[in-house]
């Protein structure tokens, strides 16, 4: 009894482990099924281009398989030695002629269609994750390593577009062919296309088998190829960073350790491909062999010319020959949908909260904000802002102070809605800002962030990026407010002088410099300064201060600092610690409270 115990016990989890499999497995197909849905979905739209290409391969199959018969009526116009009947092998000739030309016209004309239905197929495709990406929430954009975005976004589709193009080219006339030369052996000779048929379902067999174990392969691969990427994108945007701390062995040998993970999924996916060519190659060698023999003795008995066996044997190679592509294509295809299956899963995301229909757009935007008993976390297990109020009246300059990670960025997401509150409210004018177009809010709003953004173009796009349509002297004059005109005209174009998504030649400092320029453009109702002068030096930082000055007369100023000398002027100081606002006050009177503050303000200022 203890043994029928114990080999229970042994065996459960075996039974446990099939059962994890076998989930696995029918999750897989109804994945795989979910992605031919969707990918048939978009190739509904260019539906004539599919109709067009399945005609122009059955007439391009048609024609093909009728040269073979024109073929052997020429071999039985070859009688004997001197007794040749040479109009009708001329005959012969011209029609096959006419027909190879047809069938070169027709081939052509389908791979114009196929051509234009996956091109067209691919660029919705990427239009529609494009269009995705500007609209997943921030929550899925941090979540997510840029470079596997990428990877999706360019490589997935590429590998698609591939598999989908030889898809069409090879299958529509693979079948074609499969179907004609059935009817075309039919009308030959019953008993050979019987060898014929009998001896084709291995081919399906040998499909079958490769097609059930590629996807998942496939799959694995693109989704390793996709990480790879992304330590690639990560590491070529820090490689200072990088090369300052040493970390080059490190960042090799995980780059090492990954591309030898690709190496092994690309391996076993090619493997179990690269099986279909010689096994069905196989086969067709066994068809083609069964064709001879039995048409060898159907020839001697009087059933079968020699020129209907010609024809025969041709037509048994072209049968056989597309279940090689098909298979093929059936590989391949699975590589097509394990990437498709990647672009649709992140087309599929769950967007950013709609807005509403009845969004109000706000205008007249005057700086009244007020939060209310707003509480907020990136994971639900951490806390992070709990019950915190404020109310801010027009033109207030609010400086949030504050350790390390209590919250201070994360109120300006809240603020600027890149994520929403999860309890309570945050109001502009009144009105609750998941109530209102986030187009709107967000142009209430000037940011200038401690990590500079520029795009690739000239130095004018980069500070009208807010109003396209400023004025050559409007530009200018934004410029010489952060004090960078100076260093604008010093360079070889100036204002039309190209620069990068990094910047290039230019500083961190000056980064921040054109950053500011881009919000003195747009002089805003509101404004939000994240460390806005952090890279700059102290000579320039007291005349952007200067100007910020002027620049925040009337206006709502949210102030994130770290140097505390920078917001002395604030009408508010909100310390926060853990999420909580635990002391308010202008300078004065928070140094009077002798609190967290003072703590704050006298180890920078101990002297």
């Amino acid at each position: 009894m203890s043994n029928e115990k114990d080999t229970t016990k042994k065996m459960e989890p075996r039974q446990e482990s099939r059962k994890k499999e076998n989930g696995k497995k029918e999750s897989g197909k109804i994945r795989q099924a979910d992605t031919l849905r969707e990918v048939m979905h978009h190739l509904g739209r260019y539906r004539i281009f599919l109709v067009f290409s399945i005609l122009l391969a059955a007439v391009s199959v048609a024609l093909t398989l009728y040269i073979p018969k024109l073929t052997g009526n020429a071999v039985d116009y070859i009688i004997s030695e001197g007794n040749v009947n040479f109009p009708g092998v001329f005959r012969v000739m011209l029609q096959i002629g006419i027909c190879t030309g047809i069938t070169a016209l027709a081939q052509w004309l389908m791979n114009v269609c196929n051509n234009k239905m996956t091109y067209q197929v691919v660029r919705d495709i990427r239009n529609e994750a494009f269009r995705k990406i500007e609209i997943l929430p921030l929550r899925y954009i941090d979540g997510h390593p840029y470079g596997d975005v990428v990877s999706r976004v360019i490589a997935d589709v590429d590998q698609f577009a591939d598999g989908l193009l030889m898809g069409f080219t090879q299958l529509f006339t693979g079948v074609a062919t499969i179907i004609g030369t059935f009817g075309f052996m039919l009308s030959v000779n019953v008993t050979i296309t019987f060898v014929v048929v009998l001896i084709t379902p291995v081919s399906f067999l040998v499909a079958n088998f490769i097609a059930k174990r590629t996807f998942d392969m496939f799959r694995l691969q693109s989704e390793t190829r996709g990480e790879q990427t992304g330590l690639i994108d990560e590491m070529i945007g820090n490689q200072k960073v990088v090369q300052a701390f040493g970390r080059g062995k490190d960042v090799t040998e995980k780059f090492d350790e990954i591309n030898e993970r690709l190496r092994d999924a690309s391996l076993r996916a090619t493997f179990f491909s690269s099986i279909t060519n010689p096994a069905t190659r196989f086969v067709n060698s066994l068809v083609y062999t069964g064709v001879g023999i039995t048409g060898a003795f159907a020839v001697v008995g009087g059933m079968l010319t020699v020129g209907q066996l010609s024809s025969f044997l041709s037509y048994a190679n072209q049968y056989t020959k597309p279940f090689n592509e098909i298979s093929g294509v059936v590989t391949e295809f699975q590589n097509a949908v394990a990437c498709a299956r990647r672009i649709f899963d992140l087309i599929g995301e769950e967007p950013q909260t709609p807005e509403p229909e009845d969004a109000v757009d706000l205008e007249n935007i005057r700086g009244n904000v007020k939060a209310e008993s707003v509480s907020f976390s990136y994971a639900p297990e951490q806390k992070l802002i709990e019950n915190f109020n404020l109310t801010v009246k027009p033109g207030q300059r609010i400086a949030i102070v504050g350790p390390t990670g209590c919250g201070k960025t994360t109120l300006i997401n809240l603020l600027m809605r890149f994520y929403d509150v999860d309890k309570g409210a945050i109001r502009v004018e009144d009105v609750d800002i998941r109530e209102m177009t986030r187009q709107s809010l967000r142009a209430g709003y000037g940011m200038v962030l401690q990590d500079t953004w520029l795009k690739t173009g000239t130095i004018r796009e980069n500070i009208t990026m807010g109003r396209p349509d400023a004025t050559e002297e409007e530009v200018i004059a934004a410029a010489k407010a952060s004090h960078i005109h100076s260093f604008i005209m010093r360079l070889p174009e100036g204002y039309d002088t190209w620069i990068t998504e990094d910047g290039g030649g230019i500083s961190q400092g000056q980064k921040q410099l054109l950053c500011i320029a881009r919000v003195m453009l747009c002089r805003p109702p509101m404004l939000i300064l994240d460390e806005a002068t952090s890279s700059i030096d102290t000579r320039t930082e007291i005349k952007i201060q200067n100007a910020f000055a002027k620049l925040m007369e009337g206006r709502t100023t949210f102030i994130v600092a770290h140097r505390l000398s920078t917001i002395r002027e604030a009408d508010l100081i909100l310390v926060m610690k853990d999420g909580k606002i635990i002391e308010q006050g202008n300078h004065g009177e928070l140094l009077e409270q002798n609190g967290f503050y003072r703590h704050l303000y006298e180890s920078q200022f101990s002297q």
